[in-house]
């Protein structure tokens, strides 16, 4: 009977984990990515208004020295998003998740405060304070990442989810802009934002490890405080026990396997064996050609998100309702991400409830179900991409919901292939690393931001569009 209340007690705590972590993510982790909805907002204050000394109605639509600002601001905060991740993955996987998690919550309660603190004159602290919401954000999606390995079977449904809901949250700004057209200011939003650090700080002490999640976990498996008050052992020390015991009986399952002939599956299992060097994992082609995939498909959605506002100003010939009308829009799509994503999972789980192929191992098995997903995304994209191009203020509202479901599935996947094609070991370190170089590739964005300012301010700009205009004006 107290066997079976302690595992009831367990199970809760998992649920609550579980539950707790999708609202961190779904309010907080990735809001900076709503930046359009915010840029609104900035533009009627006139944050970077002095930009437009020579051009008329700054204020009202904006001039492109002005979203030039706005755009840097969030080509930065996109870029120390992704390259912090690599060292943030040295924490993570070396000082645990305590650590870790208190790292992001001083990021983003700076973050918060410096917003709030922001005015027209003091309109450059937008560069460190969105960064570090963007780092401190990405903390809380690193630590929680984790909670898949609680559910077994449902493991890259939950990372593909709690991603989802990553994606979501850049709807937050949404509502922010939504309660300053109700009278809200900017400072009182952004200091509720800060105040909510608070439960932060207690899911980091009651719901959460101090060090890291084993995959898979042992049986009646806690963590929190009440684990080290309710034991006389160490939390650190039997957590990291606990993760010694994981490895070592894969290693033996690993010797006592038959290998598969081809040169891929050979190159997989080594790569998933204890004994595989952070360097390995580095050199292999999967970590190649998944770090490919990643960074071109990052780089057409930051470009889209930072070439948003003024894309649509151009479409919309400057009219301030419609822009806002479109903005909301793309903003409301954004909270179907947490809804997109899972599918995702589900395609990667899908072989989980089925025996096993003769001579394959379960990573086999988990890297192969990756495929149709990874083809999946790519497709998504190539029609996003297509959608974008094309200057019709209409057909946008398809771009959007093209741009929410291949978001969402683009890293919900990174996230489900980096934990199956690498030891677990190594997890923090190659998913920083993946991140961080695909953070240098998307500084590319900026030289096409400069290019399109250089173009009259118009993404659609096209040959010859110029000369056409310049004569019917001199006709």
């Amino acid at each position: 009977m107290l066997g079976s209340d302690r595992e009831s007690g367990t199970k809760v705590r998992y649920r609550l984990t579980l539950v707790t972590g999708l609202l961190e993510c779904l309010f907080f982790a990735g809001v900076v990515f709503g930046w359009a909805s915010l840029v609104f907002v900035l533009k009627t204050d006139g944050y970077f208004s002095d930009h437009c000394v020579n051009e008329t109605k700054a204020n009202d639509t904006g001039c492109s020295a002005q979203d030039k600002q706005f755009s840097l601001v969030f080509t930065v905060a996109s870029f120390m998003n992704n390259f912090l991740t690599l060292p943030n993955g040295f924490v993570f996987d070396h000082l645990g998740t305590m650590a870790t998690r208190f790292l992001a919550i001083v990021l983003y309660t700076t973050g918060t405060l410096l917003v709030a603190l922001c005015s027209k004159a003091l309109a450059f602290l937008f560069f460190p304070a969105l960064s570090f919401i963007a780092v401190g954000g990405i903390l809380f999606l690193l630590t929680n990442i984790q909670v898949g390995n609680l559910f077994g079977t449902h493991r890259s449904t939950i990372i593909t989810l709690y991603n989802g809901a990553f994606d979501s949250s850049s709807a937050i700004f949404l509502i922010i802009k939504v309660l300053y057209e109700k009278g809200i200011s900017l400072r009182t939003s952004f200091l509720f934002l800060c105040a909510c650090n608070v439960i932060h700080l207690l899911r980091t002490l009651f719901l959460m490890p101090k060090s890291h999640v084993p995959y898979p976990v042992p049986k009646n498996y806690k963590y929190g405080i009440s684990c080290g008050k309710s034991a006389s052992y160490n939390m650190e020390e039997c957590e990291t026990q606990q993760e010694l015991n994981y490895f070592s009986d894969s290693n033996r399952k690993d010797r006592d396997s038959e290998p598969f002939e081809t040169n891929d599956s050979s190159q997989m299992e080594n790569l998933t064996k204890k004994g595989s060097s952070f360097k390995s994992c580095v050199l292999s082609w999967f970590f190649l050609w998944h770090l490919t995939w990643l960074s071109v498909m990052q780089l057409r959605h930051y470009l889209f998100i930072g070439t948003l506002n003024p894309m649509l100003h151009q479409l919309a010939k400057n009219d301030a309702t419609l822009v806002s009308q479109y903005t909301n829009a793309f903003a409301f799509t954004q909270l179907s991400g947490i809804l997109c994503a899972p599918w995702n999972g589900l395609l990667m789980d899908r072989h989980k409830r089925k025996a096993l192929n003769p001579g394959e191992t379960e990573k086999e098995a988990d890297l192969r179900s990756s495929v149709l997903s990874l083809f999946l995304t790519s497709l998504q994209c190539l029609l996003f991409s297509v959608c974008a191009s094309i200057p019709l203020l209409p057909l946008q509202y398809a771009t959007f919901i093209l741009q929410v479901l291949n978001r969402s599935f683009l890293y919900g996947g990174n996230a489900a292939f980096i934990s199956i094609a690498f030891p677990a070991q190594h997890f923090g370190k190659m998913y920083g690393l993946v991140m961080s170089l695909s953070a240098v590739v998307s500084l590319l964005q900026y030289p096409c931001f400069a290019l399109v300012e250089a173009l009259e301010g118009n993404p659609f700009y096209k040959t010859g569009q110029s000369e056409r205009e310049h004569t019917e004006h001199m006709k």
